[in-house]
């Protein structure tokens, strides 16, 4: 079944330059293995396919059950000098939690 990321986590994101950095909270611990499967640097930077243009990385937080990415050249050159309506990258997160994602029925989520 397919689900929105929104409904098991919860996401912050910011810039440093024209890098976007988003983090991606499980709601609950056990959704944390969901987020590794799910969210992968890749399926991260189809999400994104028109806004970035570098590489992705992700970063495993497991004692915190979160995912911490980097969405190199993203900003269109970052806030001081992007043309974009969203130069310092704050609604990337909003946009990540409305990425769709597989999940089992028996994996009791919402």
């Amino acid at each position: 079944m397919r689900i929105r990321l929104i409904q098991i986590a919860h996401a912050r994101s910011g810039d440093k330059g024209d890098t976007v950095n988003i983090g991606v909270i499980a709601l609950e611990a056990r959704y944390y293995p969901v987020l590794l499967r799910e969210v992968t640097p890749e399926r991260v930077k189809e999400h994104f396919r028109d806004l970035c243009r570098g590489a992705v990385e992700r970063f495993e937080l497991p004692n915190l059950g979160a995912l911490n990415f980097l969405l190199h050249a993203s900003l269109g050159g970052g806030g001081t000098v992007s043309l974009r309506v969203d130069a310092q990258g704050k609604t990337f997160s909003a946009a990540l939690l409305r990425m769709e994602i597989d999940v089992d029925e028996k994996e009791s989520l919402p």
